[in-house]
């Protein structure tokens, strides 16, 4: 079974895995994913990283701690999400491109 193996082929492999998951992880930190929530009032962006680089809030919900409260965890799971699945998309188009070039 491992007759057949080609150290060099694998090698190179693992290489280029390497370089896409670095430029993946570069190109991760430059997307954006905006979510809103109470009708806009709440804007919250976080970056690939899922990490949350802005917050937007109405000054009308200053006064209420309570709304507030609310619509930002909506918008933070939601931005934290649309974050996720970016990363997800990303994987699955690097290990198909790797697969491609294993065969």
């Amino acid at each position: 079974m491992l007759d057949n193996l080609n150290l060099g082929n694998l090698t190179e492999l693992f290489s280029r895995a390497e370089k896409q998951m670095r430029a993946m992880g570069d190109a991760a930190e430059g997307e954006r994913y905006e979510a809103k929530s109470g009708g806009g009032t709440v804007k919250v962006v976080a970056n690939g990283k899922s990490e949350i680089v802005d917050i937007d809030i109405d000054d009308s919900l200053l006064t209420d701690k309570e709304s507030l409260s609310v619509l930002l965890i909506a918008a933070i799971n939601d931005a934290l999400a649309q974050a996720t699945a970016g990363r997800s998309q990303a994987a699955m188009k690097m290990m198909s491109d790797l697969a491609g070039l294993s065969g």
